[in-house]
């Protein structure tokens, strides 16, 4: 991850390990340039970010933080529904003090949307946004409510893209800036 604009993309390329799978790179502005060592644009988002406040739409669903193994793994087996990567959420995620794993739990307590948001001194870093039925739509309200119960005084941040852009915005996001997302090939 880049943490200052202008970065030399060549030098940064020479510290990554691109003999492992999956190596990537995320442009923190949109200004590397990563055709040359064997990347290729995977996506392109924008940061948001939402001032501390409650959300204004008020979710019907009950929530949590995954504080034990079995809960992570039902919140992981639910934000991949089906496509394979639930193990990547391991245990040792739960050791983290600022890290959040956010479960909106269904009547029957089944985990049916979620986040995951990490914290530091100054905002709160939402990811891995979900719902089972209704999209980011369904979603948003049940993170945003935890998340101002958690952190009242904290703005919310994260980056999407496309669709999943227009609905954080509805919820009161607003764009930042623009990211990169890249990956070996």
């Amino acid at each position: 991850m880049t943490l200052v604009p202008g970065a030399d993309s060549a030098v940064l390329a020479a510290r990554i390990d691109t003999t492992a799978p999956g190596a990537s790179v995320k442009d923190s502005f949109a200004d590397l340039d990563l055709t040359e060592a064997g990347f290729q644009v995977l996506f392109e988002a924008q940061w948001i970010h939402r001032p501390a406040r409650a959300p204004a739409a008020a979710s019907d669903l009950a929530w949590d933080v995954a504080c034990d193994p079995d809960t992570l793994r039902a919140w992981a087996l639910a934000w991949d529904d089906g496509g394979g990567n639930a193990g990547l959420f391991r245990p040792e995620l739960l050791d983290d003090p600022a890290t959040f794993v956010l479960a909106g739990q269904s009547p029957d307590g089944r985990v049916i949307a979620g986040a995951v948001a990490s914290r530091s001194d100054h905002v709160v870093g939402v990811s891995n946004v979900f719902a089972l039925d209704g999209g980011p739509d369904a979603a948003w309200p049940v993170v945003l409510d935890s998340v101002h119960w958690l952190f009242p005084t904290l703005p919310v941040v994260g980056y999407e893209h496309a669709d999943d852009l227009e609905v954080a915005v509805r919820h009161g996001f607003e764009p930042v800036g623009p990211l990169r997302i890249w990956l070996h090939v």
